[in-house]
């Protein structure tokens, strides 16, 4: 019995000693504390965050999903915050007033605060962005992720000014140095702000939506998205082009998802043997065809004889299917072709091949001899 108490004295009188000053039961204690605070964010919080995504996801909406899933890294970050809190009192770190523990403490706590109001724009741009969808206009659709994006950055503008304010920093001396240095900003910032005018411009005129198929003289493809800066374009290659709105707005752009209908037209050369009896009959038939196809439309159908070409006489047909989506228009386009190649074949009319003449002269007897090559 005395040897126990001899060993509790002697390790009582370990823990009492000091290392950097500070006595080693208070180091053991903040340890444990530590340790304790991440067992809870590992186990009790994650627990609690699968009960809360199992209750959540019973409802109708996905806003308290979505709620779940953007406070759950900021309370992982306020439980470590908790227990620094108690491991600088443990360690007699003062965390009052004006001191620097109280300051780290404070500074850690509007953090997380601001990083979990950061991370719920996103939730309200959702809600913003299921209320656009409901509506006939696509100026709300543009507007939402403007909306978003402006939020997110008030939300960071208001809370470096808090913890700035918290460590007793001056703005008024960061505010006279922009303005000192207002003239060199505004000249670095002179294409970002051409940039976001040009997308207003793009807002407004509405010379395209997300989804639509553009051609530009620098690019061509599908809009995926419309920003303060850039506008993307997914090109039929899959690269995805940035392009700045300042671009976009001094170029011309062509609208082919606007098309009302959507052109075929080329050149068709027959050999030189046809008849006119069945050029005109050619024509004839393949005009009503024309007329006559569910997905052509009535008006602006040209077939004409256009010209004695160099290999063959040669048509010019030029007309418009209704669809403008690409993969039904080359469906068009395909069952026209084997049309004519029917009406071809019924009045035994052959395609020209490009061919060229050449003539031989032969040294021997001085006669010419001509030679055709297709």
């Amino acid at each position: 019995m005395e040897d126990l108490k001899n060993i509790w004295l002697h390790f009582v009188d370990v823990l009492s000693h000091t290392f950097l000053e500070i006595e080693i039961w208070r180091i053991i204690a903040a340890g444990l504390i530590l340790i304790f605070a991440l067992a809870v964010r590992k186990m009790f919080l994650n627990m609690l965050i699968s009960y809360l995504k199992k209750s959540t996801s019973k409802t109708k909406t996905t806003f308290d999903d979505k709620l779940v899933e953007a406070v759950n890294p900021p309370g992982k970050l306020l439980i470590i915050v908790i227990a620094l809190y108690f491991v600088f009192r443990v360690l007699l770190i003062n965390v009052s007033g004006d001191s620097f523990g109280g300051h780290i403490i404070r500074t850690l706590f509007i953090f997380t605060l601001f990083w979990m109001i950061y991370r719920a724009a996103g939730i309200i741009a959702h809600l913003f962005e299921g209320l656009a969808k409901k509506t006939e206009t696509d100026l709300d659709d543009m507007l939402v992720p403007f909306i978003s994006r402006g939020i997110k950055v008030i939300v960071a503008i208001v809370g470096i000014t808090v913890i700035a304010k918290e460590w007793r920093y001056d703005l008024g001396v960061l505010l006279t140095g922009l303005g000192l240095g207002g003239l060199a900003f505004a000249l670095a910032a002179q294409e970002t702000l051409a940039n976001m005018f040009g997308g207003i411009t793009i807002m407004l005129d509405k010379p395209f939506s997300v989804g639509d198929w553009i051609l530009t003289p620098d690019v061509e493809g599908i809009v995926e998205d419309i920003g303060f800066r850039s506008t993307k374009v997914r090109t039929f290659a899959q690269a995805l082009v940035t392009v700045p709105n300042s671009t976009l707005v001094k170029t011309a752009i062509t609208n082919w998802s606007r098309m009302g209908k959507r052109r075929i037209n080329f050149n068709l050369r027959i050999k030189y043997q046809t008849t006119a009896e069945k050029m005109n009959a050619l024509l004839e038939k393949t005009r009503d065809m024309l007329k006559n196809h569910p997905e052509i439309h009535p008006e602006t159908i040209f077939v004409f004889f256009d010209k004695f070409g160099e290999s063959g006489y040669e048509l010019f047909l030029n007309f418009f299917t209704k669809t403008t989506v690409a993969q039904k228009h080359f469906e068009v386009k395909e069952d026209i072709n084997l049309k004519i190649m029917q009406i071809l074949d019924e009045l035994g009319i052959e395609i020209a091949l490009p061919s060229a003449s050449v003539y031989i002269e032969n040294e021997k007897d001085g006669g010419v001899y001509e030679a055709n090559a297709q």
